[in-house]
């Protein structure tokens, strides 16, 4: 059975509600809350189109209360949960918790702001998580758009400094101290600004207009 498709399998996809004013407030700035909403969705549809053949996916969506936003991203089988409070750390932490409280075996977590990634991106993620402790897939601007443990590592969510460009150099710090064995995807660039959407628009022949 393919990786993604198993109960043993699961990907966590994170996922903010698509609200106006709350999501890509970067690329707000420039094409304002409407319009910036409305590329998000475009970015959430056109990555979780990837993964439509996966059966134990789960998108842990926030804020809390904003479940009927997320259910026309779900497809048949797939699971939505709150992300529940605390920062991207106590978040992360809590997903990885419950997917291996639930009996996985090998958990991938993905956020939702690189439309790059890709159904065989994840299957070849779950097959080289089979052997390493930690995978990770480095992100351009610092940080990282793919994490795959097959344990709880609370150690890697504890007072990171999200949001910035030690993200990624942080991690594997506290992998190398904890004597965890590494493995990393290729790099991969987030969508956060005008010019990486409009990088994003032109790789999928798309236009500002018609997006």
């Amino acid at each position: 059975m393919p990786p993604g498709s198993r109960d043993t399998d699961r990907l966590l996809v994170f996922v903010k509600a698509p609200v106006p004013g709350t999501v890509k407030t970067r690329l707000a700035a420039t094409l304002g809350s409407a319009a910036a909403c409305e590329a998000y969705e475009t970015l959430v549809r056109h990555l979780l189109r990837q993964f439509r053949g996966f059966s134990s996916v789960s998108l842990c969506f926030t804020p809390d209360d904003q479940a009927s936003r997320i259910e026309p991203w779900l497809e048949t089988g797939w699971q939505s949960r709150p992300q529940g409070p605390g920062d991207l750390g106590d978040r992360l932490n809590r997903a990885f918790d419950e997917a291996f409280a639930q009996g996985a075996e090998r958990v991938i977590a993905l956020g939702s702001d690189c439309p790059y990634v890709t159904a065989s991106d994840v299957r070849t993620a779950f097959r080289r998580l089979g052997g390493c402790d930690t995978l990770v897939g480095p992100a351009t601007d610092g940080g990282y758009w793919l994490l795959g443990l097959k344990r709880s590592q609370p150690a890697l969510f504890w007072g990171i400094p999200w949001s910035t460009d030690q993200v990624l150099g942080e991690t594997l710090r506290r992998c190398k101290e904890a004597k965890l064995k590494i493995d990393l995807m290729g790099i991969l660039e987030d969508v956060d600004d005008l010019a990486a959407w409009q990088r994003f628009l032109s790789s999928t022949g798309a236009a500002l207009g018609n997006a």
